[in-house]
Formats: C-alpha cells, structure tokens, sequence
C-alpha cells in the first residue's frame, strides 16, 4: 500500500531542495507569469467565457499541482485543446449568460478531477495508451479545426449565430461577404498572429508576450476600441478568486457529465505524454497514475476556485523549461505573481484588444494539427489513415463531444477487429530454416503426416473464440493426410476467458468424433492454470500439454511408429 506522502511528490521536492536552485526557479516563474495572463485570458475566451476565469483557472490549480505532480517542471492551465469540449457544453446550455457558463465549466472541471483522480488511485492510468495514435492525430485535428473557426468571428471583428463548426464556418463567410468586417481589429489581429508565427521558433523571446503588449498599446495609444469599435478586454475584477461549490441544473448534468469525461480522456492523454517527454529528458521516471492524480487535483481545484478544466501546456511549459526552471517552484511563483496582478493592478490589460486573444487562440490551434506524420501512417498502412480522417470528420461534423465519443467507439472497434479475426498459421519444416513456419510463407516446408501444427496469434476470448474453432477445424481439413493430432503452438495466446474455455471443450469433442487429439504446445502457464480451473486439463489429459514444439512432435513420432519422418532438428530439440 502506498504511503499518503506517496501522494504528495511536492513535499519531497521541498525535503530535498537546493538552495542554488531559488534564482533559477524565481525568474523562470516570472518569465512563466507574462505569458500564462495572456494566454489565460485567451483560451477563457475561447471557452465561451469570461477571460478573467482563465487566471482563476491558473493560480490555484498551479499550487496544488506543485503539490500533488510528480512532473518537476510541467505546467498546467487552460489549454486551447478543451477550449472546443468546453465551449461545445456550456455555450448552448448558458444561454449567454456568463456567470450560468462559468458556473458550468467550474463543473465541468469538478467532473474532470474526480474521474481523473479516482482512476489514478485505482491505477487506470493505462487507459489513455488504449487510444492509437490516428485515433489520437483524428479527434485533435478536428478539436484544433473546431477551435479555429470558433475564433474567426472575433479576428474579423463581427459576432454569427452557428451551432456546430461547419455552420459556424458557413456563417462566418456569409458576414464576410455581407461586408461585416471590421477592418482595424482585422489588422489588429492579423499583425499579432503574425508576430507570434514569426517568433515561434525562437525560444529566447516571449512570441506570444510581445506580440500581445504591442497590440494592447497600439490599440490603447489609437485609441482604437472607441475610434474605429476594436473590442477589447476591459478592466478585470480585482481581487482573487473565493472558494465556490458551482451548481448546476438537473437538465444539465448529462451534458456536463459528458463534457467532463471527455475533457479527462483528452486532458490526461497529453498530460500523460508530455510527463513522460520530460521526464525522459531530466532523466526522472513518473508514475502515470500519480500524474492523473496530481491532474485531478488541480481540476478539483480549478472547480472550486472558480475556474474551469485544465491541461499541461505543450507551450507554457517550454518556456518555463527555457528559463531555468528546477523544480515547481517555478509554478508556484508564476501564481502568485497573477495574483498580485489581479490585486494590485486589475486595469493594466484593459486596452488589450479580442482579437489579439483570438490571434493567440488561432496560434495555438495550428500547432495542434498532425499532418507531416498521417502522411508516414498514409504510406505505410492506408487503412489507420482513413481511420484518422472519419475521426476528424465527426468532431468536425457531429461536434467535439460526440466526435470524442465516435473516437472511443472507433478506438473499441479497432481494438476488437484486430483480437476478433487475429492471423493464423499452419505450421511445417521449411528446408535450411530452423523451427516451423508458416507453410503460406514456405510453401516448400514439409508437413509431419497425421500431425497439423496450429498456430493462433492472439488472446482467446469471446469475440475470436468461434473463428478459432472455424480455422482449426478447415486446418484439419485441409491436411493433405488424414489427420491424427491437432497440435496448437499457443505461445501467442496469452489470454482465455470461459467462452474460449467452453468452445475448445467443444473442438476438442468435435476432434474425438473425428479421432483426432487435440494437444497444445508452449502454452503459458498463467494460461494453463485457467484451463485448470475451466476444467480442460481432466478433458484433455496432461499429457496433452507439451512445453516445446519439439517435444510434441517427438511425442508424436514416438506414438504414431507407423510414420515415416526423419529429421535432425526434432530428435535435438526434444
């Protein structure tokens, strides 16, 4: 049983902290600080709310992850790949009502970190890998499209009425040709998304904040919002966000409930993949399970701090990295320097124009795309590409909620196809080629009259169990002597469930019909021992069971003295 401190990785950072680490940990947290405001602010917005959540999203749920992470470095807050769940739940559920969105998302988040945090107790933190990775490229590329054309509106500088993203880009365009742009905040915008690509590659400077504070004083020195109508952020509430249970309908529970599994599923998966990345790189090892609890705990915080769900940052923890970070410290100072913000100068963003944030949002949603490597999946197996593109297809189409839940299905039914019709192989000694091979790969290999080598490539279960039955049974009739033993070389089978159990009890009556025994070679033992239990080791025999491929046909020749085979390799190998 794991120790409660096992629980909480920050107090032995603490224990074993280096004084020569402070500076180090305190301008990184600094340099952290100028760009989580803006990018807080940003994906707020982008979530359908207000943007002063995103920095009530940020500063508790950066200290309790400082707490409860195992990562040393990583940094959590809002992130533009649950700005589309986000937005997906609260915008039709809210009403336009701000406060009734928050009070949604808040929940969201409380959804999130329990899931997260119950899962990594119970050690599910293997659950995120059961998604393959064009599963993974399909669902973020139709999040990042989702998230793209959700900021186009406020880049153009005009609000539409669209309920899914392909609606919602068709009226997009319909403003545009109605002549409903507003072209300062349009340069606004295009200027700042210009200025964050350009710097995107330099880690030395703050892209996102300098592009930022040059349109936040060219818009207030202009005077660009009461002059030309350039909407902007406005003064934030000043002071720090309270403790809040959010509370929500009974009508909106499924919705939330949804939105925050799926917001856990995708917050986790990063999560869990960037840990690792990092840890690979400081040469740590983290526990995914910690990490879906330390996830958990900062949603669980994020909620009841009047923020909304969270994620690592692929962008903001770079930076913090770049600037000298050593441990969590890092996070913990880039908090408190928001919250000294908010309690000593709430006014200094109100200049910053929207369609800055939505350049911001739009920036980070192209760094979501995967297109270089479905190119490689394309050239190497087509079938996991076109898997990818009905991914994409229905987050774009169907939306981001129900596209995450076609991604499971997808993930399931791949997962099941490749268990339910797994490959197979009748088995023959291939001339100047040890061991036995698959006869359709040698077809000069040589078959022991009376004895067919049965190879079964996967796990017995359910799904596959009948189709097993159906491939020894056309193996058995395809041999080109009448058969005497059926052997299955199982060292692929590493599973047998009871519907496996009772469908080899009924091969094996199907054989004797036929005078055939049905014996098993390299069987695993864990798997013998549930033969054991179905009852199968008394119906079979334990003689049935041979350690070796080898061993069985020596014990087949050693019976059947009738037939006529002489081979080196089977008298050694026995």
């Amino acid at each position: 049983m794991k120790h409660w401190t096992g629980w909480l990785p920050g107090l032995t950072t603490l224990r074993r902290y280096q004084a020569a680490w402070l500076p180090h940990d305190i301008v990184a947290g600094l340099v952290l600080a100028t760009m989580l405001v803006p990018v807080g602010i940003a994906y707020a917005e982008a979530s359908g709310l207000p943007g002063i959540y995103g920095l009530y999203a940020t500063i508790i749920p950066l200290l309790v992850y400082a707490l409860f992470g195992p990562s040393r470095i990583l940094v959590l807050g809002p992130d533009s790949a649950l700005a589309a769940i986000i937005l997906g739940v609260v915008v039709p559920l809210s009403g336009g009502d701000p406060m009734r969105a928050a009070t949604l998302a808040a929940m969201m988040a409380v959804v999130s970190g329990t899931i997260c945090i119950v899962a990594g107790i119970a050690r599910l933190g293997f659950l995120t890998e059961l998604l393959s990775k064009p599963i993974r490229y399909g669902y973020m590329n139709g999040i990042a499209l989702t998230v793209l054309i959700s900021q186009l509106p406020k880049l153009f500088g005009f609000s539409i009425e669209g309920d899914g993203p392909l609606r919602s880009l068709w009226a997009v365009v319909g403003a545009i040709v109605d002549g409903k742009t507003n072209w300062p905040t349009l340069g606004i915008g295009l200027a700042t998304l210009a200025v964050i690509l350009l710097l995107a590659r330099n880690k030395r400077l703050p892209g996102i904040l300098i592009a930022v504070v040059a349109a936040t004083v060219v818009t207030g020195v202009l005077d660009l919002g009461a002059r030309f109508g350039v909407t902007v952020l406005g003064s934030l509430p000043q002071g720090l966000p309270g403790f809040a249970i959010p509370r929500i309908g009974y009508g909106d529970i499924v919705q939330v409930l949804i939105g925050g599994c799926a917001v856990a599923l995708v917050s986790f998966a990063d999560t869990s993949v960037l840990s690792r990345a990092y840890a690979g790189r400081l040469g740590d090892r983290v526990d995914p399970n910690q990490e879906m609890v330390g996830l958990g705990a900062a949603n669980l915080a994020a909620g009841f701090f009047q923020g909304f769900p969270i994620s690592s940052s692929g962008s903001r923890t770079p930076v913090a990295e770049a600037a000298g970070a050593r441990t969590q410290l890092t996070s913990v100072i880039g908090a408190l320097a928001i919250a000294f913000l908010l309690l000593i100068a709430p006014n200094l963003l109100q200049h910053l124009p929207n369609a800055a944030l939505a350049a911001v949002v739009i920036a980070a949603a192209l760094g979501l795309f995967e297109i270089g490597d479905l190119r490689r999946i394309y050239r190497i197996q087509q079938w996991e590409f076109w898997l990818s593109m009905v991914c994409f297809v229905g987050v774009a189409v169907l939306g981001v909620i129900p596209g995450i839940g076609l991604a499971i299905v997808l993930a399931i039914v791949e997962f099941l196809w490749d268990g339910w019709r797994p490959h197979s192989a009748v088995l023959g000694r291939a001339s100047g080629v040890k061991g036995y091979h698959d006869i359709t790969r040698y077809p000069d290999a040589r078959q022991i009259p009376g004895l067919v080598l049965f190879r079964w490539d996967a796990p017995l279960f359910f799904a596959n169990a009948e189709f097993f039955k159906e491939r020894a049974l056309d193996a058995v009739a395809k041999s080109p002597t009448a058969v005497r033993w059926l052997v299955v070389t199982a060292e692929p089978v590493t599973s047998v469930d009871v519907t496996a159990g009772d469908i080899l009890a009924e091969l094996d009556e199907a054989l004797h019909a036929q005078k055939i025994e049905l014996c098993f070679a390299e069987l695993k033992d864990p798997v013998k021992d549930k033969l054991k239990k179905f009852g199968l080791l008394a119906q079979l025999g334990e003689n049935n069971f041979f350690p070796t491929i080898g061993v069985a046909v020596a014990r087949y020749l050693e019976i059947n003295t009738d037939v006529t085979w002489e081979d080196w390799e089977d008298r050694a190998e026995a």
